[in-house]
């Protein structure tokens, strides 16, 4: 029986992971959640499940989840020095990181350092740090286990390939709502526009990373880290049907892909049961439906933000955090109606120029990167 943790267990991975658990009774515990606002949701989450720990990050709703829960015998804590703490819980075997953001990186780093298996949901937990994190990882000898369906694809096809070289990776992507549209176009889309993703469900941030293909920039950083990558080694595909959801090249030509329908619970359950495979009721992947398949180069001029992670990775250093806090702040405020869909990378480049250059950042380095980026962003924004 693993004990589980899930941080951000309202937002879309959270909610999956819970339905994972409560189809496998007897292999997994839920033994702790955390929320953020969703204090609704985490209250129902809390009464129904009865795991031993519950904590939100918002300070201000503690009392509203205390006096919700008093009549259970839960452990009841707030604030993100809580949740740093409570991932080091003994009796913890899996964190799942499903925090949304960098608000995901040092409860990560804490559980690494208590040696819990990782289940990475928080892609910006590489982007911004992934040299630290994987120092970490081979330090406390911690697994990290890809949640991503793009990189749980890659993590597939490569099981049992031992130590057979790769030659290229292929992430996959849908391309998002706006695919076909003009540059014009994409000069007035709108925030609810661009929450319409075609074939994912998802929370309001990564969707809108989709949109603006900031989400599959992110996956490219987060791949190199995770699978000891160049950048010339990590293609991106746009692949509408979202049926195949990576590739591996090998070193003598051929191809290993991963297929299945567009549903997160099974990278999920992959990581929970790893190395094993379980009996699921997830829908299978109907060819008949889905006879056609097909792929097409991103267009890098009209979603920037893809060259932006690309140009990150390549100088490495604090430019993946800058570009990750730039990026949370535009999407903010795009939401908020006070920039436009364009504008959001036009700040990003602006910002990333304007960023003093830190070759080797420590997480202290980090810190002071993420608060120094969200400022300047936000001056932008305002200008």
């Amino acid at each position: 029986m693993k004990k589980i943790a899930i941080l951000g267990s309202t937002g879309s991975i959270g909610t999956q992971t819970l339905e994972v658990i409560e189809q496998n009774p007897d292999l997994f515990e839920l033994y702790a959640i955390t929320g953020n606002n969703n204090i609704e949701l985490l209250i129902e989450q809390a009464r129904k499940f009865q795991p031993e720990v519950v904590c939100v990050a918002n300070e201000s709703y503690y009392q509203t989840l205390k006096d919700a829960l008093k009549d259970l015998p839960l452990k009841v804590y707030a604030g993100a020095d809580s949740i740093a703490q409570m991932v080091q819980m003994t009796p913890i075997d899996i964190v799942v990181t499903a925090m949304v953001g960098y608000a995901g990186l040092l409860p990560t780093i804490k559980a690494i350092e208590a040696g819990k298996t990782i289940a990475l949901a928080n892609k910006e937990t590489l982007v911004v740090a992934g040299e630290l994190i994987c120092s970490l990882a081979e330090k406390h000898k911690c697994a990290i286990l890809p949640v991503d369906s793009e990189h749980s694809a890659i993590f597939q096809c490569l099981a049992g390939e031992n130590h057979n070289k790769v030659e290229k990776i292929y992430l996959t992507a849908s391309g998002g709502p706006f695919r076909k549209h003009s540059m014009e176009e994409l000069a007035h889309v709108t925030a609810a526009q661009a929450l319409k993703h075609p074939n994912w469900t998802m929370g309001a941030k990564i969707t809108v990373d989709s949109a603006s293909m900031m989400n599959k920039g992110f996956e490219v950083i987060e791949a190199k880290w995770l699978f000891g990558l160049k950048a010339e080694q990590i293609d991106v595909l746009v692949h509408p049907q979202s049926i195949i959801h990576s590739m591996v090249q090998f070193s003598d030509g051929s191809i290993k892909a991963q297929l299945g329908t567009p549903d997160m619970k099974l990278p999920i359950q992959y990581a929970l049961t790893y190395p094993a495979r379980i009996d699921s009721t997830f829908e299978r992947v109907d060819f008949m439906r889905y006879n056609t398949l097909t792929f097409e180069a991103p267009d890098k001029t009209k979603f920037r933000n893809l060259a932006f992670a690309y140009q990150a990775m390549e100088q490495g250093g604090n430019v993946p955090c800058v570009l990750n806090a730039a990026n949370e702040v535009v999407v903010k405020a795009f939401l908020e109606g006070k920039i436009g869909f364009l504008q959001m990378s036009d700040i990003m480049e602006s910002v990333m120029a304007k960023m003093p250059f830190v070759a080797e950042p420590t997480y202290e380095d980090y810190v002071t990167c993420d608060n120094e980026t969200r400022r300047y962003t936000s001056e932008y924004i305002t200008l």
